[in-house]
């Protein structure tokens, strides 16, 4: 290479030496460690210094001294571990990944780790077939293969469905090919571009702006192995509060008090489930974070307390700027304290946004999250039991953060290039620490617009400032999807649009795919028409309470997974290529935004405008599941969905359990829990998990866990003896037979049981407004086969 070249290479490979993890050495430009966190997963850091850079708000895990073999020769340096063979070709210090059984997983192109000016750059050769996966909040198709991403938080304002970047940064991805897959975690906070093949057909690459080569190889089995491993390394989700899977309505702004107590009234008296009212920036007096408006709120004690009475409860925005006005004590204090961000000549930085002229906490130091949590103390006194974090990318007027700003980095220190793409992370950290401290044993809600990987640990994310059309809605599905395969399992979008305003079918297919997200959440701006479910006429009104109260049937199922994501870090909206990630049609752009929700259940997202849509079942058995027609997998059907209907879908051999009617809320659970069983071919667990929903007793054994299995080889379903010290409310169990036409009865505990039949509707007909037609049939399953018993916490044994 000329000495000129403004791209160095990391070169040869001069020296090494094994340490406990693994080893570290020289390069004839630079330095390099490789260390083991697991069998499978492996740190690769090259850097222009002889020291490296360790620290890591995202990485919670820590390097394993595990057992590796080093072989070497004169060309390379290799170590083996129980699952991975990694080669270190020492003339270009070029690196290869592969099984234990040979097959190439992934490998350097010959560009390999160079500096390129001040960016850190590392290329890999792009395999035949190779498609990308993940990459966290960002939009395109599910295949990222052919486009290039950039990763710098930002405020984007009714962004388009292809715009990048947007409010958060996850960078980590998957790669699929040749029937293999792995993971590539880049661990740099700085603004990072990852190219999947864009504007070349040589390689894929990462590179950061500033700082080390810090990625971490990971490999596995299975996509869901790479997430659940990716998870280990980053963390994942506590528990939420139960109610923050609920339902909540939202808008820019509801106020005052009274018209807050009149929302929740009218979900009250019409038949609405619901569990929160989120208050935007209206409830505060002058946009001033910790304060309440009292011409507007002048009660809010009072408020509060009637919405509780409702089964309501409160969200409250959370603005990271801090006013500059004497008097102000979140100001004065601040100041005092010395908790802004500033300049490097010591001066505070100021940014204009909703309150005016502001400084900014420096949320990267332990004195800052200490007082910023204990700001929450009048809230919680309140009632308060939410908490969004909003406008933290950090979003101001002009959108120009300045670069040269500096924070302290937990003593590390260093600029906003490094500590932009953390702030909206560690505002998120702050309060989700200082509200758990001030809760006692209370779960707080935490939501944030802007995150970074690691960031599950502390909060749900959601999409920011959505538009009301098709095109969006669909995108926002997709960005959920890409979110969950990279670590983010609570997320979710805001169902009509932010921006712009729903028309009637866009507000009842939004409301219906938003029934299946982890985050369910009406929201829209100031100078919209409203909407609520019931804004939009009687018809949208009905089949907006359906999908509502399905969801909340589906609740012992989906707190399941919230409990599974919570141990693997397996996300609650899957897309299709973790089960069927070799499958090719399941990148096709017809069908990548069907995804599983959990692992029973196909949604099928399809634009207000179609009355029919063609989906695509993967391999196996699936059923339509408001009708229990049978369909055979691996083909394409046209499916009906008008505007009361979404194409959904269960898989043969699922168990799902549900309540047997929607109460008011979350806590309205009934007394009779329903076990949906769907003949198939193959053996299925599902483990079901419940606890009191509000407390951390959870962690101290305070909770009910059994597995239900279904074996139809045996012909048996075995609901286990119940784990943990929780008593589960119910007194009764039905179990529900899909798909067996015929069978007539069972034996329960080796006790002869006739099974009962009738009709069964998941969802209710929808009135007809039509003066001369007749009233619809609606959606239902003819003669669904069942029994009833008692509810016991002991093994129960069914068999036929």
């Amino acid at each position: 290479m000329p000495s000129n070249s403004l791209s160095l290479p990391t070169g040869a490979l001069a020296s090494w030496s094994k340490s406990p993890a693994g080893i570290s050495g020289k390069t004839s430009n630079g330095f390099f460690k490789i260390e083991f966190y697991s069998e499978s997963v492996v740190r690769i850091v090259n850097s222009r210094n002889e020291s490296f850079n360790d620290f890591s708000y995202a990485v919670v895990a820590t390097p394993q001294p595990i057992r590796f073999d080093i072989n070497e020769n004169e060309t390379s340096v290799e170590l083996h571990t129980a699952s991975l063979k990694i080669a270190i070709n020492k003339s270009a210090f070029s690196i290869s990944f592969r099984t234990v059984t040979d097959e190439l997983i992934n490998e350097d192109d010959a560009l390999g780790t160079r500096w390129n000016s001040g960016q850190v750059a590392t290329y890999k050769k792009l395999q035949e077939g190779e498609r990308f996966i993940g990459l966290g909040e960002k939009n395109g198709p599910l295949d990222r293969k052919g486009r290039g991403y950039v990763n710098w938080n930002t405020d984007n304002f009714g962004y388009s469905p292809d715009a990048d970047p947007l409010y958060s940064s996850v960078p980590f991805y998957i790669g699929i090919h040749h029937k293999v897959v792995y993971g590539i975690y880049l661990d740099n906070s700085s603004r990072t571009q990852f190219n999947f093949g864009a504007s070349n057909d040589r390689f894929a690459s990462f590179s950061a702006d500033a700082g080390e080569m810090n990625y971490y190889f990971i490999g596995g089995n299975s996509v869901s192995d790479i997430i659940t491993s990716y998870t280990a390394l980053t963390g994942r989700m506590p528990l939420p509060p139960l109610w923050s899977i609920g339902y909540q309505q939202c808008r820019y702004s509801y106020y005052p008090d009274r018209e807050v107590i009149s929302i929740a009234e009218n979900f009250r008296e019409r038949d609405f489930p619901g569990d929160a009212i989120v208050l935007d920036i209206h409830y505060m007096d002058a946009y001033k974070i910790f304060t309440w408006d009292p011409k507007t709120f002048p009660d809010p004690k009072s408020m509060i307390k009637k919405l509780k009475e409702h089964g309501f409860e409160v969200v409250v925005m959370c603005d990271p700027g801090i006013k500059i006005e004497e008097g102000y004590e979140p100001y004065e204090s601040g100041k005092q304290e010395g908790i802004f961000i500033k300049y490097p000549d010591g001066k505070e930085y100021s940014g204009q946004v909703w309150p005016g002229w502001c400084h900014f906490p420096d949320f990267t130091n332990a004195k800052t999250r200490a007082w910023w949590g204990e700001h929450f103390k009048d809230y919680v006194e309140l009632g308060v039991e939410g908490f969004w974090n909003d406008m933290n990318e950090i979003a101001t007027w002009g959108n120009m953060l300045p670069d040269v700003i500096e924070f302290e980095m937990d003593g590390r220190k260093g600029t906003a290039l490094e500590g932009r793409n953390l702030f909206g992370f560690q505002m998120s950290r702050s309060t989700y620490e200082g509200t758990k401290k001030l809760l006692k044993n209370k779960r707080p809600f935490n939501l944030t617009r802007s995150a970074f990987a690691g960031a599950q640990r502390y909060t749900a994310v959601w999409t920011g400032d959505n538009v009301a059309y098709d095109a969006h809605m669909l995108a926002g599905v997709r960005l959920v999807n890409s979110m969950g395969l990279s670590g983010l399992a609570f997320t979710g979008y805001d169902i009509g649009g932010f921006v712009g305003n729903a028309d009637e079918k866009l507000f009842a297919r939004w409301m219906a795919i938003g029934a299946f997200s982890p985050f369910f959440r009406g929201h829209s701006m100031i100078n919209s028409r409203d909407s609520e479910p019931w804004s939009y006429g009687e018809k949208v009104e009905e089949i907006s309470r359906n999908f509502m109260k399905l969801r909340y049937r589906l609740l012992p199922y989906l707190y399941s997974l919230f409990y599974e994501a919570s141990q693997t870090g397996l996300p609650i909206n899957r897309s299709l290529a973790i089960d069927f990630t070799f499958d090719d049609l399941v990148y096709d752009h017809r069908y990548h935004n069907q995804y599983l929700f959990g692992p029973a259940l196909m949604v099928a997202p399809v634009e207000s405008s179609k009355d029919l849509v063609k989906v695509y079942l993967p391999e196996g058995e699936w059923y339509d599941l408001f009708t229990d027609q049978h369909h055979a997998g691996s083909r394409e059907i046209v499916a009906d969905c008008p505007m009361e209907q979404l194409p959904v879908f269960v898989r043969g051999s699922s168990i799902i359990p549900m309540r047997e009617r929607a109460g008011i809320n979350t806590r309205d659970y009934g007394d009779t829990l329903e076990v949906h069983l769907y003949k198939g071919t193959h053996i299925n667990t599902f483990t079901l998990y419940d606890d009191d929903g509000s407390s951390f007793d959870h962690e101290n054994g305070s909770f009910a866990r059994r597995h239900i299995s279904y074996n139809p080889i045996q012909a048996s379903l075995t609901l286990s003896a119940t784990e943990g010290n929780y008593q589960a409310p119910y007194k009764k169990l039905k179990i529900c037979f899909h798909g067996f036409a015929e069978l007539d009865s069972v034996k329960v505990n080796s006790g002869e049981t006739n099974l009962e039949f009738g009709e069964y509707r998941f969802v209710q007909p929808i009135s007809n407004y039509d003066p001369v037609g007749t009233m619809p049939e609606g959606l239902k399953i003819n003669s669904l086969k069942y029994i009833v018993t008692n509810y016991s916490p002991d093994q129960l044994e069914i068999s036929w």
